[in-house]
């Protein structure tokens, strides 16, 4: 028996979490009581101080961001990502500006990086309880916009990546202005994660100002070079849209949600939840269509299975999904849509 096994090192973490206004015998308590272990490894004495540093640093960071956004469970949020060079006067800052408003008669809330440029315009659109800024701390430029002062939904992180989980765990939908390194790295990190069924699917919308050409050659690229190569599939092409204006960005984001709600896995199946419950016909449409991302057996519609929790009153469709074509994935949720 090591010392992380002794009975009565997890007795006394267990009274701990107790004292502390824990609840035994929930999963949320063991998982607690996990990463206390987890971080008293950490004496053995098997990592420098710096990697200490981050691994707290990162936890503190990732627990004070999930508990601001704990608190707007229930409303569809966008990320705007986009240069934080971009001018006030550019036809991209103007229409970013434009977008954000616009979503915000939906009822959305926007997230940006925070920063200048773009990243001021998509906040500017909203009002203030409705902004949210994901910021960086770099040495070279002031982190928060003046639009986010004294806000507490104005975060400021030390690692990309913990912002980048941010981003991504809590984005209903994403909207990529023209930018430079950073921007593209935003794009991609989201389209990789959605490839491989590491992300939730969402919209993604490139949207630039007016007489732009920004997009027009990226996917040019895109086409002429990764699918000409096969470097990707031609289904990878239905993860972002292309829209020609706010309107057509609009119309995307609230078409995506028109059906479809959310997904999930439980055990072996593909849990997709609907806004509305389908047709017969409708259903045997999908399995006719999408007969290849089906491993076994076929889609069948039915309430929520006994293993979930959440969106309860909602129609389901469940099927074993093949879990590589991601890309067909989102094919299908444009039919479930458009039926």
């Amino acid at each position: 028996m090591t010392l992380f096994n002794d009975p009565t090192l997890l007795e006394n973490i267990e009274e701990l979490l107790v004292h502390c206004g824990g609840h035994p015998g929930t999963l949320e308590d063991e998982l607690i009581s996990q990463m206390i272990l987890n971080s008293l490894k950490l004496l053995k004495g098997e990592h420098d101080t710096g990697q200490i540093k981050l691994m707290n640093r990162a936890l503190k960071e990732m627990r004070y961001a999930f508990r601001i956004f704990n608190g707007y469970p229930a409303v569809r949020k966008v990320s705007i990502f986009g240069s934080a060079r971009t001018p006030v006067d550019h036809a991209d800052y103007v229409t970013a500006r434009e977008f954000s408003a616009a979503i915000a008669e939906k009822g959305w809330m926007c997230i940006t990086g925070g920063a200048h440029g773009i990243m001021r315009a998509g906040l500017e659109g909203q009002s203030s309880h409705a902004r949210f800024g994901l910021s960086i701390r770099l040495p070279f430029e002031n982190s928060v916009n003046d639009l986010l002062e004294g806000d507490t939904k104005a975060i400021i992180f030390r690692y990309f990546f913990t912002r980048k989980l941010m981003f991504m765990s809590h984005s209903d939908a994403i909207v990529v202005f023209p930018g430079g390194v950073g921007t593209m790295d935003e794009l991609f990190e989201a389209l990789t994660l959605m490839q491989t069924g590491k992300g939730e699917i969402v919209p993604v919308v490139l949207l630039e100002g007016t007489g732009g050409d920004y997009w027009k050659h990226w996917q040019n690229f895109i086409q002429e070079t990764m699918l000409s190569k096969k470097m990707i599939d031609e289904a990878d092409l239905n993860f972002y849209y292309r829209a020609l204006d706010v309107s057509s960005a609009i119309i995307h984001l609230e078409t995506f949600y028109k059906k479809y709600h959310s997904s999930r896995y439980v055990g072996d199946n593909l849990v997709i939840r609907l806004q509305e419950p389908l047709q017969e016909e409708q259903v045997n449409l999908l399995n006719e269509k999408f007969s290849q991302i089906i491993a076994s057996g076929q889609i069948t519609q039915c309430p929520a299975l006994p293993e979930e929790t959440e969106y309860m009153g909602l129609p389901r469709l469940v099927f074993r999904f093949v879990r590589r074509r991601f890309g067909l994935l989102r094919a299908l949720i444009d039919q479930i849509n458009a039926i």
